[in-house]
This record gives structure tokens, sequence and C-alpha cells, in this order.
């Protein structure tokens, strides 16, 4: 309203002469201020109401000005501001569309990325599957079976001899012979019978059986306190070199279960000469201590001279398989 107030004032001509001195009357008449003042009045109160600012009005240029031809001026300068503003809004839509397309071809390329990532894991787990698979064999074979029975045997026979029964002791030795002799004839005759774990499984069982034996005999004193030493002691190092060679060939990933898995074999036991020599020896000294309390034979020097050979050739087994280790264990290595 004040826009139109002021210019019903001035729609009246003004005289060259005192048109200074009109305006000036006119503006204090209406607003009680200046010209200067009234322009900065009405830019003020168009600012305020949405209007465009009249800094260009000049009462010397434009006091010809009535209120339908500013209102004119006003809606093209609000048709102007408004086109602009769709521009600018269209120009900003724009760039968000731009972004938006950016951000969804970075999304779906990321997203391609994971896809093919995960088909390679897919297909690493299947070959790994796979050679796993390739590396598990069949050890539920005859001469498997014989050496595991072996082994459940001997803790009974020691726990026979400690109870002084040395007959039904060298029976059950006989019989625990005779599953060693036909464990190693089958897996050679016939090829189909013979397994990687059986390498481990059989020289396992005869630790085995020479332990309870070895023990048995120094408790009921017919074999020496320092061979029962040595013999023990023997077994023990190659079953700790067993477990760390077993931990060492086994592929990632290292599980328990894996650890303890016999159908997954990982290494390979070759015995070396020397240590073929002292089983043999070994069996021999056992057997004939244990027959000596039965045909009366104990503290024989023989029997003597027999107990320090056989600490001979354990003491020598020992070394031998340090000293070849690199020939005695032999990791299985994946086909590639």
């Amino acid at each position: 309203m004040l826009p139109a107030i002021v210019f019903r004032q001035m729609h009246r001509p003004l005289s060259a002469g005192g048109l200074h001195h009109g305006a000036a009357t006119t503006l204090k008449h209406v607003l009680g201020v200046g010209g200067s003042s009234f322009v900065n009045c009405l830019n003020r109160y168009a600012a305020a109401t949405g209007f465009i600012r009249i800094s260009f009005l000049d009462i010397n240029q434009r006091r010809n000005w009535d209120v339908a031809r500013l209102r004119l001026y006003a809606d093209a300068k609000k048709q102007t501001l408004h086109l602009r503003t769709l521009q600018g809004r269209d120009l900003l839509q724009g760039v968000i569309d731009k972004q938006r397309a950016e951000f969804i071809e970075r999304k779906n390329f990321l997203v391609d990325d994971i896809r093919e990532a995960r088909h390679k894991v897919q297909e690493r787990v299947r070959e790994k599957i796979v050679e796993i698979r390739e590396e598990r064999e069949n050890i539920m074979t005859i001469p498997n079976m014989l050496t595991i029975s072996r082994a459940i045997l001997s803790p009974y026979i020691g726990y026979v001899i400690v109870q002084g029964d040395f007959t039904m002791g060298m029976s059950l030795l006989v019989v625990a012979g005779i599953t060693d002799l036909l464990d190693g004839q089958i897996a050679r005759r016939w090829p189909s019978q013979a397994s990687k774990a059986g390498s481990f499984l059989d020289p396992m069982a005869d630790k085995l059986l020479m332990g309870s034996l070895v023990i048995s005999l120094c408790y009921s004193e017919l074999l020496p306190m320092w061979l029962a030493g040595v013999v023990v002691f023997r077994d023990v190092f190659l079953i700790a070199a067993g477990f760390v060679i077993r931990y060492i060939s086994l592929p990632p990933p290292k599980t328990f279960s894996r650890y303890f898995d016999a159908t997954h074999v990982t290494a390979q036991l070759e015995p070396t000469f020397i240590s073929k020599v002292n089983t043999g020896v070994q069996l021999a000294t056992i057997g004939i201590s244990l027959g000596a309390p039965i045909w009366n034979y104990i503290d024989h020097p023989a029997l003597h001279g027999l107990w320090y050979l056989t600490g001979v050739t354990t003491v020598a087994a020992a070394l031998s398989y340090v000293i070849n280790r690199r020939n005695t264990f032999k990791i299985i290595q994946k086909k590639k």
C-alpha cells in the first residue's frame, strides 16, 4: 500500500524550478522524511515484502510514473526472478542427477567387484576341498587293522607281565609278533592294501609294544633300568618328531580336527636300515628276557651281552633318524 500512496501524491506534475522543494514537501507530507530518505525507506519496504529493490528510482527522472506502471515493472521483475529461480532449480536438479548417476555407477562397480571376489573365493574353496579329498586315503585296510590290534594288545601284555604271568605274556608276545609280520607281508604283496598312514601306524604300534614290554620287564627286574631308559627315550623322541612333522606338513587351515584326521595323510616315514636291525634286536632281547624266568637262565652272561648290543643299536637307530632326516620323513606335496 505504501508505494501506491506515495505515487498518488507524486502523480501531480511538478514545476522544474520547484521540483526539489515540491518533492521534499510531498515526501514530508506523506512520510515526514526527505527525498533520499524516502527512497531508502521504499527500498527497505520492498525488500521486506518481497518486491524488487527500487534503487533505480529517481524522482527527477521517474516523476511521471504512476502506480500501474510501477506494478507492471515489479511484476516483470518478479517474473524474471521466478524464471531465474526455475533455471537455478533445473541446474541444481541436473547436478543432483549427475551425482546420483555417478553414485549408482560406483555402487554397481563395487557390487560387481564384491561378486567377482566372492566367486573367486568360492572357486578357491572348491579347489581346496578337491585337494583335501585327493589327499585322503582309505585307512581301513587289513595291515592297518592288524597294526591297530597290536597297539591295543600292547598295554595288556605289559599288565600280564607285571602280574607275574610270564607264560601268558610270552604267548601274547608271539601273537603280537605274528601280526607285525603279517601286516608287512600283506602290504608288500598286495599294493591295494598299502597306505601312507600305515607307514606311521606300524612304527607307532611297535614303539607302544616295546614301551609296554620294556617298562613291565624293568618293573619285574628282568631288564636293567638303563636299557629301559634308553629304549623309552628313543621311542618318545621318535613319537615327538612324528607330531612335529605332522604339524609342519599339514597345509592350512591347521585345525585340531584336521591334525588328528588319520585319513588326511601329509607325510610318509621311511625307516632306516639300522632302525630295522634295531627293531629285530629289541624284539629278540624282549623275548629272551621274558623267557628267562620260564626256562631258568636269569643273569646269564649271554643275556647281559645281548642287553649291551640292544643299547648300542638303539642309540645308533636314533642317530640315523637325525642324520638322514631328509630321506626318512617325506612330506607329501599336493599335485598341481
